[in-house]
């Protein structure tokens, strides 16, 4: 977004758009959040599996032309209790049913289906639910102390405690005092949940004829810095993107029908919601079975849903290490770990790093990975997308190095000689001799006894040579 000045929030492209080597459906769903919406009360009355139904019937029957191109699934948070239901329905070739894990069985599948991927996703309740007090220990937010209590008091089930059980409940609300004001999207990012009549304060002073701001606006977390006191806030940028999104002239411009949406809200919590799917985990593992390929990335400073919930789960599918945990790199720098498991299967995650900086008078943050990656991390995440959809290895630096050579032809016979590749580590048997130096740019003389006069030869840098 264009930094505000008074006007209609404006956008400018997104350098590491996902869209550069890929074509998004983005779908508002379920029915009740962005511009999607139903004619009657009882159609805004949805659930899990309702929603996966109503996402799958969408894509049978959206962009017909598209239909042989290679096929993922892919979103991130509670999307993550949706996508695995959706991407197994395809592989069976079925419409789905309102009961978990049965469907009405179809002709073969016409959908190109790859695989799917998915961000900091919910998964299991047990699985997510537990890991937060293993990771507000590994987060120094929690002492040894009070971990190891808690975990001996409750046994290691914080999700379904027995009220009588009163010492882990004690640890269990000493906890959650520790933690009560920790961001929960991104622990290293500033707590403020009462910040925003500060931004509604200031946007008023410097915008006050162009904007009009509603008190009762929700809260969601903080990040851009917007005041001249260095209070770093998300709420203006939320906000703004509220007034865009409700403008007439923007919804005309999207074709929205005309007064099916008054006003846009962000992250609708009044939905009636039937959160009936705990868990996914075996649709993960049936389409690993299936061969599908999956990446699922966290970035590691996520409370909502933490990596090692996510690890968990992961282990729990039993399945084989193909390639184990190293880092992956962009532009030189580490930006997050990969672990590649049998059947296609991709765990990563996104580092988090924060870096602060002034420029006039105002904070300016650039932070690490959270609960959205591509939003935190866009350059990384990009990254990390483009070599997993182009099937590369996330791990190491492939797609960041150039690898300089020369390719020298045998002097015999080059279509039939043997072709040699040959790695630094030496001058090597090539054609050339360095003459004696005469104090003007050096020169070469030819090798009598090259090898190149019986074999191609392909002379490699790496290693300290790389550019």
């Amino acid at each position: 977004m264009v930094e505000y000045n008074g006007s209609l929030p404006t956008f400018f492209l997104n350098q590491y758009a996902w869209t550069k080597v890929s074509s998004i459906i983005f779908l508002d769903a379920p029915v009740g959040t962005g511009f999607s919406y139903s004619r009657t009360t009882q159609g805004f009355k949805t659930g899990d599996m309702k929603h996966a139904i109503s996402c799958y019937n969408f894509l049978r029957k959206s962009h017909p032309k598209f239909i042989s191109n290679p096929l993922y699934i892919a979103g991130d948070s509670y999307s993550g209790m949706i996508v695995p239901i959706i991407t197994q329905a395809i592989s069976d070739g079925s419409s789905l049913h309102p009961h978990p894990h049965k469907t009405y069985i179809e002709a073969k599948p016409v959908l190109n289906l790859k695989g799917y991927l998915l961000g900091n996703p919910f998964t299991d309740v047990k699985f997510d639910g537990n890991s937060k007090i293993i990771y507000y220990n590994r987060m120094a937010l929690i002492s040894d102390e009070l971990y190891e209590s808690a975990k001996s008091n409750c046994k290691q089930e914080y999700i379904d405690v027995e009220i009588s059980n009163r010492m882990c409940v004690k640890d269990l609300q000493t906890i959650s005092e520790c933690t009560a004001h920790i961001n929960t999207m991104h622990i290293l990012e500033p707590y403020c949940p009462s910040e925003f009549p500060k931004v509604r304060k200031y946007l008023l002073e410097t915008h006050e004829d162009s904007l009009h701001l509603s008190d009762g606006y929700p809260q969601f977390g903080c990040r851009v810095n917007v005041l001249p006191l260095a209070i770093c806030i998300y709420n203006y940028y939320c906000y703004l993107c509220k007034v865009w999104a409700t403008d007439i002239s923007v919804q005309k411009a999207l074709h929205i029908r005309k007064g099916t949406i008054k006003e846009w809200v962000r992250c609708n919590k009044s939905m009636d919601y039937d959160y009936d799917v705990a868990s996914v985990v075996s649709y993960h593992l049936c389409l690993n079975t299936r061969g599908y390929r999956a990446l699922i990335y966290s970035g590691d400073h996520d409370l909502a849903v933490t990596y090692v919930g996510t690890e968990s789960w992961i282990k729990s599918l039993n399945l084989s290490i193909v390639d184990d945990w190293r880092p992956w790199i962009v532009d030189g720098q580490v930006a997050g770990y990969s672990r590649e498991y049998g059947n296609n299967f991709t765990f990563a995650t996104v580092k988090a790093s924060v870096l602060i900086f002034w420029k006039k008078n105002r904070c300016n943050g650039v932070w690490g990975a959270g609960h959205t990656a591509p939003e935190y991390k866009p350059k990384e995440s990009f990254s990390m997308f483009k070599r997993w959809i182009s099937q590369q290895p996330l791990g190491g630096t492939v797609g960041d190095v150039e690898f300089f050579y020369y390719f020298i032809q045998s002097e015999s016979n080059p279509s039939k000689d043997p072709l040699i590749l040959w790695l630094t580590g030496g001058p090597g048997p090539l054609q050339f001799n360095l003459m004696e130096y005469n104090g003007s740019l050096p020169t070469f003389s030819l090798n009598p006894y090259s090898w190149t006069k019986v074999k191609s030869f392909i002379h490699s840098f790496t290693h300290d040579s790389i550019k």
